[in-house]
């Protein structure tokens, strides 16, 4: 079965079981007639963009997780501080971490030039997610459309939601059971550490002082462990980076679970899926590592139905004019592309 008609299937099924999507109101068509350019324009900004940045695919995708596991798919995660805003990306799991807000922002420009006041930062980001897949070799699926923006932000619900690097498999379970998302949902969303990087800060424990043994974790394989090592000596004094898949880490393919499977996960929370004994996502492990098209079809599931994860939709919200600001706060400023923070690309990562 195509990625394409899995999508539609699953789709029908969410709306049909009561899953937490408007059913009525978000539509793969929704800016045919309105926005009718709109796909193209978010893809060539953002090819335009990984030219010179292989990573921003993998950044675009996180940064659209982060976003729905707090508060649903609103584009919360892009406000910036303000007087009534206190930013998600100053919470515990996003500071100096998200990147992709420029891309973001430069998205909007030329969308706003486009279509004014129509597309929603929302939309964006879940357009973003899909070819931030498409343009590191994965799979395409059909973006459900039609959320509005939040007016909000929630940092204290981040520090709460997102799962932690050193989550154990009951954790992120539970983390993905309260989005309405399953054991299978959780497996094929953590493919996307397929491709991208991670501080030594996030794992540096499981090199140097698992569990507080002060000797590594155990399941890591020595030659992998050597490796880290020396990325990530014991008395480093810089956060460097490491590939989240060490065989193809810019391309979005299976190879993640096969790294699984010889014990050469990164994360804890990447590990946890493959040697927690007796659990039930080896088998999952076992069947996208087998076949690639089979994890394909489920990423894009999964992303389907995390991307409608509490939307605003109707008259909820607001289509913002600029995705950093409320429309409350960005009224009398020129221009909707603007620079949050600094998103340094360290050479190395490249």
């Amino acid at each position: 079965m195509g990625c394409m008609r899995m999508v539609v299937v699953a789709v029908a099924v969410l709306c049909t079981l009561g899953f937490p999507v408007s059913c009525a109101d978000l539509s793969t068509t929704y800016y045919d007639i309105t926005c009718p350019l709109l796909y193209s324009i978010v893809y060539g900004v953002i090819n335009n963009a990984y030219l010179t940045d292989p990573l921003i695919g993998a950044s675009l995708i996180r940064l659209h997780f982060h976003d729905c596991f707090v508060q649903g798919c609103d584009a919360s995660v892009l406000l910036k501080n303000s007087a009534t805003i206190e930013s998600e990306q100053d919470a515990i799991p996003n500071i100096n971490s998200i990147r992709g807000l420029d891309v973001v922002n430069n998205i909007k420009t030329a969308v706003e030039n486009s279509c004014p006041e129509t597309v929603s930062c929302a939309d964006i980001l879940a357009i973003a997610a899909e070819v931030g897949s498409v343009l590191g070799g994965g799979p395409s699926w059909s973006v459900l459309l039609g959320r509005r923006d939040s007016l909000t932000a929630n940092r204290s619900l981040a520090n709460l939601n997102l799962p932690a690097p050193s989550s154990t498999l009951d954790q992120l379970q539970q983390s993905f059971a309260v989005q309405g998302l399953n054991t299978t949902d959780l497996v094929a969303l953590s493919g996307a550490h397929t491709f991208g990087r991670a501080h030594c800060s996030l794992f540096s424990n499981r090199l140097h002082n698992f569990n507080d043994t002060e000797s590594p974790d155990p399941t890591l394989n020595s030659t992998y462990l050597a490796t880290l090592s020396e990325i990530c000596p014991l008395d480093a004094t810089e956060d460097n980076l490491a590939n989240l898949d060490l065989t193809t880490p810019d391309k979005f393919d299976n190879k993640y679970y096969s790294n699984l499977q010889n014990h050469n996960g990164l994360l804890q929370s990447d590990k946890e899926l493959f040697s927690t004994s007796g659990a039930d996502t080896i088998h999952l492990v076992n069947s996208f590592s087998s076949d690639q098209s089979v994890f394909f079809d489920n990423f894009a599931v999964s992303m389907t139905k995390m991307g409608s994860i509490s939307v605003l939709t109707g008259d909820e919200g607001e289509i913002r004019l600029q995705c950093n600001l409320v429309n409350e706060d960005s009224s009398g400023l020129v221009g909707v592309a603007s620079k949050d923070r600094k998103e340094k690309v360290v050479a190395k990562s490249k």
